[in-house]
């Protein structure tokens, strides 16, 4: 009968801890992993800028980068922890921002425009 306690005991703690150390790809509800850089396409043409305010789901320490043109130089405004101010070229720009490490919204705008590109929902 003891013995027969002992092993269910066993088996009772190893069913979570192998649920534990399951395998996890790390993907979101699109089916992206986490790692994957997340690639939003920047558009400055005037006074308007697309995406204008929209929500973007990131997970917290995924690689963003922002695929910018512009008729004009300019420069984005990235308001994390640390801050990021990037600049971008007429044309075409590829910028990459520096991983957020921590969840919460974080704004991405144009000041010279007074103008939020995105609001990054780091989860």
């Amino acid at each position: 009968m003891r013995r027969l306690l002992a092993s269910l005991t066993v088996l009772l703690c190893a069913v979570p801890l192998a649920a534990c150390g399951a395998s996890d790809s790390g993907g979101g509800s699109d089916g992206s992993s986490s790692s994957d850089p997340k690639i939003i396409q920047v558009t400055f043409d005037g006074d308007s800028v697309t995406p204008n305010g929209e929500r973007v789901d990131v997970s917290v320490g995924q690689p963003v980068t922002l695929q910018v043109t512009a008729d004009a130089p300019g420069e984005i405004h990235v308001h994390s922890t640390p801050e990021q101010e990037l600049e971008y070229s007429k044309g075409e720009t590829t910028l990459k921002l520096t991983p957020i490490e921590a969840p919460g919204t974080v704004d991405v705008e144009s000041h010279s425009l007074e103008k939020v590109i995105v609001q990054l929902e780091v989860r």
